[in-house]
């Protein structure tokens, strides 16, 4: 059988060829090649195992030339990428030692298993090698302290330092080995792997993914009780669903490199312990694993790594200490911002809509009260209309100030007195003096008084009543205001100062105000105005006197005229929904980026290091994504 690099393999030693016959025919300091004396000029014997991220000496198989396309391309091509990601920060940078670099030397096999499971003795077996070499490459003792590196068919047998010893080191140089490999010769014993050494392997095979580049060799089977069947089986069920897909070896590696070194042995038993050995069956059994060659393999090998190395730099984002006290600290702020937003942001939602229910309700009253007789509503159906609106607007104010209250003493109660007040939502005017026996704001004499004005100036007809409100409500406070007008009428009776000064901050007599207390006077008379001019602005057909008792048909009209009407406010309540929800965010979004300025300092940090480590993860992810593909699904 030819070898992977196209020499011939020789026969294991049989009757006709005596042990000693090989023994003799091999020079010292070399090793032997399935039997054949290895060529001194290639094969010098053991040696330290080059890192898999150093650029390799060796020169490609002469069958296998180095290519720039196809599945390695594409793994180093990917690789490039990830070098210049984990380069970007420090926390990575050291991983880029790892990466998988353009390779064409001869397949790497890693033995890899528990101290005194004989890896060793299997490598000597494999390589024949004879008595003397054998005694200094075997050892009862947990011997092979580093990666060993040994020619065998084309290929390299790197020998790894058992796992279970309890040496300082033993499991990092092995961990370092197999992440290097090509394919691995798992190696356990007769004794069956325990639940520590079980676990290991299945991760090697899962997480690993030498599950379809590995051999499972069960060695030290001839030992006494062993009952080869039983013993298989126990490991099939422990490799559980790997155990179809891994190839399980029974050796006996002892005796296998007794039988071709011990002279006394006659070709019978020789030839029996030969077979019975499975070294036979073990090569076979590695010679189909790396047929495939070099750029059959290593590109899965390859993207396996990058995807190692890529684990490993999402770990390194792992926060602790400081740095993840300062974080969960911003999250803490950001998440507390972030409810008293949302509480208020729903409340703006629900009170908005109940506005809109309420003009829709105001507006079926409006429409079922037109009269069957002239097609106008009645005064008093108006007047209730009107009432509802003004109550529904001011109710809005309400609740929704009161939501953005609550926020802000919620934040304050966590966070302390630097956090900003809100601005006063309805017009920055003050609250209303204590009143002991004050009716609600809807009710007051002021309201009242501006309501009575606009009922009267709405005889004239409606654009004349809208037009008179709304130079008051527009007309701000100053001096000359119209409001400061209506305020200085109002203030000359003592029925008017009780509609100013319901809490005596205002007036100190007829016709006579106190220091700003015209100006007050007169916004308070804006603000009531202002609530009324919107309330005129929904009405306006409510607001339209012209009859329609002239029409053709009387009652098609006034049928058409309740469509129309209620069409309108329809039409209304949606607008106003909107209009105050966005103007409600608009206020919301404000004083929130004045709440998170004035937090800054203790969010600023962790909001840095949680945008570095976000962006980070999200390239390595990228990439990881990308590698998984090249591996292919999970099978």
């Amino acid at each position: 059988m030819s070898s992977p690099n196209g020499s011939r393999s020789a026969r294991i030693p049989d009757a006709s060829t005596p042990a000693r016959e090989a023994k003799g025919t091999q020079a010292k300091g070399t090793q032997m090649t399935d039997g054949n004396p290895a060529d001194a000029s290639r094969n010098e014997g053991p040696r330290n195992e080059t890192p898999r991220n150093e650029a390799p000496k060796n020169e490609a198989p002469k069958n296998e030339a180095p290519r720039n396309e196809g599945p390695g391309a594409t793994v180093l091509a990917l690789t490039a990428r990830a070098e210049e990601v984990l380069n970007a920060h420090p926390r990575s940078r050291g991983l880029t030692a790892s990466l998988p670099r353009a390779d064409t030397s001869p397949l790497r096999i890693a033995l890899t298993g528990p101290y005194s499971a004989g890896k060793s003795t299997l490598v000597a077996a494999l390589l024949r090698l004879p008595p003397t070499a054998v005694g200094e490459l075997v050892d009862a003792a947990p011997k092979t302290h580093e990666a060993t590196s040994y020619e065998w068919n084309g290929v390299t047998l790197v020998d790894l330092p058992g796992t279970l010893s309890g040496i300082d080191g033993h499991s990092d140089a092995a961990r370092r080995g197999v992440c290097g490999a090509d394919a691995l010769m798992i190696v356990t014993t007769s004794e069956l792997p325990g639940e520590a050494e079980t676990s290991a392997i299945v991760r090697t095979l899962d997480a690993d993914g030498f599950a379809d580049r590995s051999v499972l060799v069960v060695n030290k089977m001839n030992a006494e009780n062993s009952d080869r069947d039983v013993i298989l089986d126990e490991v099939r069920g422990r490799l559980g669903p790997f155990a179809d897909r891994v190839p399980i070896v029974p050796t006996d590696a002892r005796d296998y490199v007794d039988a071709v070194n011990d002279p006394a042995l006659s070709a019978t038993q020789r030839e029996s312990l030969v077979a019975e050995s499975g070294i036979d069956a073990l090569t076979a059994e590695l010679r189909r694993l790396v047929a495939p060659g070099v750029s059959g393999i290593r590109p899965k090998a390859q993207a396996f790594q990058l995807l190692r190395v890529l684990a490993d730099a999402e770990r390194q984002w792992a926060l602790k200490g400081e740095e993840l006290g300062v974080v969960e600290t911003t999250k803490k702020v950001e998440e507390s911002i972030s409810r008293a937003k949302e509480r208020v942001l729903s409340a703006l939602e629900r009170e908005s809509e109940v506005v809109a229910a309420r003009i829709r309700t105001a507006g079926d009253r409006a429409a079922a009260g037109v009269s069957e007789k002239d097609g106008v509503v009645p005064g008093h159906v108006a007047r209730g209309v009107q009432e509802e609106l003004e109550c529904a607007r001011t109710e809005f104010d309400a609740r929704f100030s009161s939501s953005v209250r609550t926020a802000f003493d919620t934040l304050v109660a966590e966070y302390g007195t630097g956090v900003p007040e809100p601005e006063s939502w309805v017009n920055d005017l003050e609250a209303p003096g204590p009143m002991t026996d004050a009716p609600p704001d809807d009710a007051s004499p002021l309201t009242q008084g501006v309501k009575e004005a606009a009922r009267k100036a709405a005889k004239t007809g409606a654009a004349k009543a809208h037009e008179w409100i709304g130079k008051v409500a527009d007309g701000g406070n100053g001096p000359g205001s119209a409001a400061s007008a209506v305020a200085q009428k109002l203030s000359r009776t003592r029925a008017g100062q009780k509609v100013l000064d319901a809490g005596g901050k205002v007036t100190s007599g007829a016709g006579k105000f106190k220091p700003w207390g015209r100006t007050k006077a007169a916004g308070r008379v804006a603000d009531v105005a202002g609530k009324v001019q919107w309330a005129l602005a929904v009405m306006g057909p409510v607001m339209d006197l012209t009859s329609v008792a002239q029409d053709q048909s009387k009652w098609m009209a006034v049928n058409k005229r309740r469509k129309r009407m209620s069409h309108h406010f329809d039409e209304e309540a949606r607008e106003q929904r909107t209009a105050l929800t966005e103007s409600g965010e608009r206020y919301l979004s404000t004083w929130i980026t004045e709440v998170e300025r004035s937090l800054s300092g203790l969010t600023k940090r962790g909001a840095e290091i949680s945008a570095e480590r976000e962006a980070a993860l999200a390239a390595i992810g990228g990439l990881r994504d990308e590698a998984e593909k090249l591996v292919g699904p999970p099978r």
